[in-house]
């Protein structure tokens, strides 16, 4: 009796052991069923989101000629002097580019930023060029950037006077003459005259009493004289002028130079007949060269997604510099970290938690985004690396890696084709968009390009010159040359003070 009641009650616990089991068993099907559908609903909104960015950002062909059109309407506006025009197309007052047949000595100045160089070079007419150059950059104390105008220009003059008392003798100044300098002044400047501007505003840190609407040139040459340094300043340039002046000298087709850097813009050689707005005699060259200040631009046909729209709107400059927004390394790297929030935020794409560091604005640049895009590697580790060190995740997998790339290409390859639809607006406007219907041959035509968003992005450059390509058509397309002029304001702005000398042609 007893034997039957163990047997009996072992049946029964090996009886509720299997319906364990089999409750068990059911509910792993039932949670990996919805596990299975939470995960193809995260996909189902990824996918959304994916789509979506790529309607938003979308550039085919029609739509980039369009934009150039509004562009070369914009710049027409701009050569009128409408003040409503959205791009100034500032008259440089070079209307002297570079030949190569500049000798001599020449000094460049270039501002810029939170550091400045300068640099000599010494030029040997058209048979030996540039026959020396030697340059150093210096590095401006945090407390002149805020401080006096004297303060600053004194500091500028002092560093220029110790580099010329290291000029050796493979330079040579003709005796009797001053040493003449280039001055590029990448700061907002109403020009007056080659060698004379007054300053608008500063910007890039900067914040100085007493220099707006005052003529920095005289305020350098000012500070020159306390130090005894006896130089002239030729030519005031900004750095897209000093390219574009840089690029001739290495070869006379260069027409117009466009930087795609940190910031972008672009200047091209204008018959001076065609400047409504210029009123005093036409230069003896006929020709003006114009700095469109073109990341201003702004048309309803740009393709804004919301992250533009948000980008902008929470910028220093809402409403303002909307081209240069959408095609320049500052902010190329954000427009894919706000696509990639959006993503982690509808689409869980980082896990259920969105990472706190991809939260904050800017924290993705664009070397950063670039690094990521060149990735090739089967695995694409350092992608993965990327993301581990910027936005806080140690394991994604490689499906996020794969959509991460493809946010980057996409952000990538609108940036590149609107800037090639600025290019070719730029062409369209001096008439070298096409075969002249005469039959004659269409010239060769040369952009310099600098800035390093263009020369170390090469996903970007390449798809920058495929898209010109593109708009230009086959045959047109073989006489117009894309070149880097790698670091060409610099050396740009010694060559405008030789092409500008007070002493007239250079020798």
């Amino acid at each position: 009796m007893g034997k039957s009641v163990v047997v009996g009650a072992a049946v029964v616990a090996c009886a509720a052991v299997g319906v364990a089991a089999v409750l068990v068993h059911r509910r792993r099907r039932r949670d990996a069923a919805l596990l299975g559908s939470a995960e193809a609903e995260r996909r189902r909104r990824a996918a959304a989101v994916i789509e979506e960015v790529e309607r938003s950002l979308a550039t085919p062909t029609a739509l980039l000629r369009g934009i150039a059109d509004a562009m070369v309407a914009e710049m027409e506006r701009g050569l009128r002097g409408d003040i409503h025009a959205q791009l100034k197309m500032l008259i440089s007052y070079v209307d002297n580019l570079p030949t190569g047949d500049e000798h001599g000595l020449f000094y460049a100045l270039d501002l810029g930023g939170t550091n400045f160089r300068v640099l000599r070079v010494q030029l040997g007419g058209r048979e030996k060029r540039v026959v020396k150059q030697q340059y150093e950059e210096v590095s401006i104390p945090p407390h002149l950037m805020v401080g006096t105008s004297i303060e600053l220009f004194d500091f500028i003059a002092a560093a220029l006077a110790k580099f010329v008392d290291t000029e050796g003798d493979d330079f040579h100044l003709p005796e009797g003459r001053q040493r003449e300098l280039g001055f590029t002044f990448s700061f907002p400047v109403n020009q007056t005259s080659i060698s004379s501007g007054t300053l608008i505003k500063w910007t890039k840190g900067f914040s100085i009493n007493g220099t707006v609407g005052e003529d920095v040139v005289s305020e350098l040459s000012r500070a020159m004289e306390r130090q005894g340094l006896d130089m002239k300043v030729t030519a005031l340039v900004n750095d897209t002028v000093g390219t574009l002046a840089g690029g001739r000298y290495m070869d006379n087709d260069v027409v117009a130079a466009v930087i795609l850097g940190t910031g972008t813009n672009a200047a091209y050689v204008e018959h001076a007949n065609a400047i409504p707005k210029w009123t005093g005699l036409l230069p003896k060259s006929g020709n003006m060269v114009i700095n469109t200040e073109w990341g201003s631009f702004k048309s309803g046909k740009l393709p804004l997604s919301e992250y533009d729209k948000a980008m902008d709107f929470e910028s220093l400059n809402p409403g303002e510099q909307i081209y240069e927004k959408m095609i320049s390394g500052m902010y190329l790297g954000e427009i894919v970290r706000r696509i990639l929030l959006k993503l982690a935020h509808d689409a869980s794409l980082f896990g259920d938690v969105v990472p706190t560091k991809l939260e904050q604005p800017f924290i993705l640049r664009t070397p950063d985004m670039s690094a990521m895009h060149h990735d090739s590697s089967h695995d694409l580790k350092t992608l993965g690396s990327k993301l581990k060190d910027i936005v806080g995740v140690a394991d994604t997998s490689l499906e996020v890696r794969y959509i991460t790339r493809h946010i980057c290409d996409l952000v990538a390859e609108r940036g590149a084709r609107l800037a090639a639809a600025g290019i070719y607006s730029i062409l369209k406007k001096i008439g070298r968009d096409k075969v002249p219907s005469s039959g004659s041959k269409m010239p060769r035509t040369v952009i310099a390009l600098d800035g390093g968003l263009y020369e170390h992005y090469k996903k970007f450059s390449s798809c920058v010159e495929a898209t010109l390509t593109d708009l230009l058509g086959e045959e047109a397309s073989s006489s117009v040359v894309a070149k880097l002029a790698n670091d060409g304001s610099g050396i740009g702005a010694a060559l405008l003070a030789a092409s500008h000398s007070q002493y007239g042609k250079s020798d």
